[in-house]
């Protein structure tokens, strides 16, 4: 199958606003497959279906793959690439506007794999990480830079508020590189397949809700001390902040950089305990 052809015999345009840049080489695309883990048991939820070449290599391997495209121009470029996936069903819209928790009763369990367009990768994996119940591991395609982010660990440039979020819930890895030749049209940047497992109760905390503030809280300004961003975020005194960072074993003077996920979930259970 030649996607570029395909593409230009139904007159297609890319467009910019929507970040579409394609893969079509089959042997990347198995890999990514590979990558995520797919069988013949496994539901697959992609977003950004494209010309529809991974969704073809998803369903020669899963059971089902529901796939969300919001650009409906691609209509007949995807009817004629997925022509006999039977296991295949295309969404033409917005993924960000679904109810993702009516979605996840439909689906049952599921893993996501996808070539995101840069604009909404974090959005679209901290939707996930955040709500997501039936979501069993998320396999994407991502700016280099991201993918390094997001599987960053502590004390490292990279390593940031993405970073503790995704750990809380699973494990993240980069399974491979992929230079920006392999799409079509050729962004600017390279990318990287990253793959994040999640794992039930791999990181509890009393209150989710106050371990993604402390989160925030020590990242909002990189260049001040843990101990003033907490000041700022919770309203605490300087020797209330400097008490709870002390019996948690975190120097003075320390940035929000330096703690793992681990002391991040600690100090966000001494705060519930703490703050109202």
């Amino acid at each position: 199958m030649e996607i570029g052809e395909i593409l230009q015999r139904h007159g297609f345009g890319f467009k910019k606003k929507y970040g579409q840049n394609f893969l079509t080489d089959g042997n990347l695309l198995r890999a990514i497959v590979s990558d995520a883990g797919v069988g013949e048991d496994t539901v697959v939820l992609e977003i950004g279906a494209g010309a529809g070449a991974l969704t073809r290599a998803l369903a020669e391997r899963a059971k089902r793959v529901l796939s969300f495209e919001i650009d409906r121009t691609l209509r007949p470029v995807l009817a004629e690439t997925l022509a006999g996936c039977e296991n295949a069903e295309i969404v033409f819209r917005d993924f960000s506007r679904c109810d993702l928790a009516a979605l996840e009763k439909e689906l049952g369990e599921y893993v996501v794999v996808a070539n995101l367009p840069y604009y909404i990768t974090t959005p679209v994996v901290m939707r996930f990480v955040e709500e997501a119940q039936n979501c069993r591991g998320i396999t994407v395609m991502v700016q280099e830079e991201v993918a390094e982010r997001f599987a960053a660990q502590a004390g490292s440039p990279a390593y940031g508020a993405v970073t503790a979020a995704i750990a809380r819930r699973g494990t993240c890895e980069i399974t491979r590189k992929v230079p920006r030749t392999m799409f079509v049209p050729r962004p600017n940047v390279d990318s990287a397949v990253v793959r994040i497992l999640f794992e039930e109760d791999r990181l509890p905390v009393k209150d989710p809700a106050k371990y993604r503030a402390v989160v925030r809280a020590a990242f909002v300004s990189r260049r001040k001390t843990l101990e003033n961003n907490l000041m700022q975020a919770f309203g605490l005194s300087r020797v209330q902040a400097r008490a709870v960072l002390a019996e948690e074993g975190v120097p003075e003077g320390a940035r929000g950089e330096t703690l793992t996920p681990e002391q991040f979930a600690s100090l966000a259970d001494r705060l519930s305990e703490l703050l109202p």
